[in-house]
């Protein structure tokens, strides 16, 4: 199941396309700055404004650019099609008949929802670092106002910071593939996943709605850039404690909605 699943959606057009818009971002954004290259980018501070001085700055930058509405709407996409691709094209009730049991299959869909998850986050980091040796260099981490991060130190940081993103895009995805098991179309489950997007980043922005936003997911999405502060790792905790409750929450719904209801119904 996670085979023909991996092939039904990756090798979709539409699929195919929505990565390379996520890998072709970073390269845009590179060759806009490149005129900056080995100095800070304009006024800008934090991961933007060292952007330009190095390829792994570009990917991080790219990553804190792209991570808190396109990567999510591109994993909200993936996971919709695989949660009600089969109910779509009615094929669901053949699957069942075939035989496939109820668990074969959510296990092969969550298996590719996260793989696609960990594909499209590649995606970023890729086109990011790629853009960025090409027109930045390999130099060292650079950090506005602070020495350069060594190597170990940078690879450290940044595969933190990449490894919380993922897990992050895994918590929408459980979301967006949760509501694809619960609406009656794809399309239905898309559009609420991304307003749900949208609203939480909205509120998050809100102070007055802080203990609102406190309770969403999205509130946390953007804790790891405080690896590249002397702040370090200390807001990270409960941001995976948030991921992680949300991930089981919702993929708990998912198993409840495909053993206890005909999703084609």
């Amino acid at each position: 199941m996670l085979r023909i699943e991996l092939t039904t959606q990756l090798l979709r057009i539409r699929t195919l396309i929505a990565l390379a818009c996520l890998t072709a971002v970073p390269a845009l954004a590179a060759m806009a700055t490149a005129p900056h290259a080995g100095h800070r980018n304009g006024d800008q501070g934090g991961l933007f404004g060292a952007s330009t001085y190095s390829a792994l700055n570009h990917t991080m930058a790219s990553l804190q650019f792209i991570a808190p509405l396109l990567l999510p709407i591109v994993v909200a996409l993936l996971a919709c099609a695989i949660a009600s691709a089969d109910r779509d094209w009615g094929t669901l009730r053949y699957l069942y008949v075939a035989p496939v049991t109820r668990s074969r299959l959510l296990a092969g869909k969550l298996g590719a929802v996260a793989v696609t998850t960990v594909a499209a986050t590649g995606c970023v980091l890729a086109g990011g670092l790629l853009s960025g040796l090409a027109v930045f260099g390999p130099h060292p981490f650079h950090i506005i106002d602070a020495p350069d991060l060594t190597g170990g130190d940078a690879a450290a940081r940044i595969l933190a910071a990449s490894g919380y993103t993922l897990l992050c895009m895994l918590s929408i995805a459980a979301i967006a593939f949760t509501l694809g098991l619960l609406l009656p179309r794809g399309a239905e489950a898309l559009g609420a996943a991304i307003a749900f997007v949208v609203v939480a980043s909205i509120l998050n922005g809100q102070s007055s709605l802080h203990t609102v936003a406190v309770v969403l997911p999205v509130h946390y999405w953007q804790n790891w850039t405080s690896l590249f502060t002397p702040a370090g790792t200390h807001h990270l905790g409960t941001g995976i404690l948030a991921q992680i409750a949300t991930i089981i929450l919702t993929t708990g719904i998912a198993v409840l909605v495909l053993h206890r209801r005909d999703p084609t119904a």
